[in-house]
Parts: structure tokens; sequence; C-alpha cells
């Protein structure tokens, strides 16, 4: 059984930072694109940013970040822990949302697609 579960989510003030994780189980982290996506009230889901599988020698997968986080949020994964993080600084009102994880991948058979229960950021100005 998959299970992603997200953690460190909570209450900053705005300019502060916060490390959220998405700890899996049932899967490893390295062979799959893991997402970080972001939902506030009245929103659709939105992407904050992936890393792709692979990476060796002490790398990891490449990262891509939306225009609103780029420069303000890092992913990284750490695969002894099968772990993913999402660090993100300078944060500011509008990055409050619930915070999913995502892990996803396909073969030629079918497509691999999992997500977290979500941990609730917010942002205080």
């Amino acid at each position: 059984q998959v299970q992603l579960v997200e953690s460190g989510g909570g209450l900053v003030q705005a300019g502060g930072s916060l490390r959220l994780s998405c700890a899996a189980s049932g899967i490893t982290v390295g062979f799959y694109t893991m997402s970080w996506y972001r939902q506030a009230p009245g929103q659709q889901r939105e992407l904050v940013g992936s890393i792709s599988s692979g990476g060796s020698g002490g790398s990891t997968g490449s990262t891509n970040y939306g225009d609103s986080v780029k420069g303000r949020f890092t992913i990284s994964r750490d695969d002894a822990k099968n772990t993913v993080y999402l660090q993100m600084n300078s944060l500011n009102p509008e990055d409050t949302a619930v915070y999913y994880c995502n892990a996803a991948t396909r073969t030629i058979f079918k497509t691999y697609d999992y997500w977290g229960q979500g941990t609730q950021v917010t942002v205080s100005s």
C-alpha cells in the first residue's frame, strides 16, 4: 500500500520560512517524479514544483518551479530517508494553502499517481 505523509505545515508570519516533508512508503521516491501542489480556498490546485526521478553520485533529479515561487522555494529529495522536502522561504499571505505531495510515473501499460492527505500552511500578514 502506497502512503505519502506530509508534515511541517503550520502558521508563520510573512517573511518567515517553513520546511514541509513528504515521507513515502510503498514506493521508492527516486523512481518517481515527486511534486508539490497547493490549493487555496476557492482556487484550483496548482503545481508548486517538481523533482524528477533518477540522479546518482550524490545528486538527485532536476527541479522545476512555478513562477510564483521561483527563487523562494526549493524541492529536495533524500533517497536514504525516502522523503521529499519543500523548503519555503520569504513566505507571504498568498502562499496560504493546503500543500499536497504527489508521486507520479508511467510505463507503457499504466500511469501511477499517488497523493498525500495535505498539510495546511497559513501565512499571516
